[in-house]
């Protein structure tokens, strides 16, 4: 027996960055990308959107799961980067208490100010997203 989870994330996943914190290029809008994390598949994109001029941004995603989604952001960014090629991609994993199974998710996941110009664990790049 096969069923569909429909799994919402929060409508406001926001405050990711804010002009003090992310880096020099502060007028440049970031990109951050949201997926269902899969193991065996490719990850599935779920939204998608770019930084405002304050650093602000909000995703929402759904996807059809047998046994749920674990989403995660990506952020794409070239902050503290010099000329490197591709830009900086850091993972940020979304704790399973803010999927809902519901249209209207119970709690939002504010990921609050985060500095760019840092070093990340699992930090890469990426040329192709």
């Amino acid at each position: 027996f096969v069923y569909s989870l429909r799994a919402k994330l929060s409508e406001e996943l926001s405050r990711l960055l804010s002009k003090e914190y992310c880096c020099v290029k502060i007028n440049q809008p970031v990109l951050i990308k949201l997926y269902d994390h899969d193991t065996v598949s490719p990850d599935e994109l779920m939204d998608s959107a770019k930084t405002d001029a304050d650093g602000h941004f909000r995703l929402s995603g759904t996807a059809d799961e047998i046994s749920g989604i674990e989403p995660k952001i990506n952020i794409y960014h070239d902050c503290d980067d010099g000329i490197l090629p591709c830009q900086r991609r850091i993972t940020i994993f979304i704790p399973s208490k803010y999927v809902s199974n519901t249209k209207q998710p119970s709690e939002t996941f504010n990921l609050g100010r985060l500095q760019l110009a840092g070093k990340y664990a699992g930090e890469s790049r990426d040329c192709l997203h």
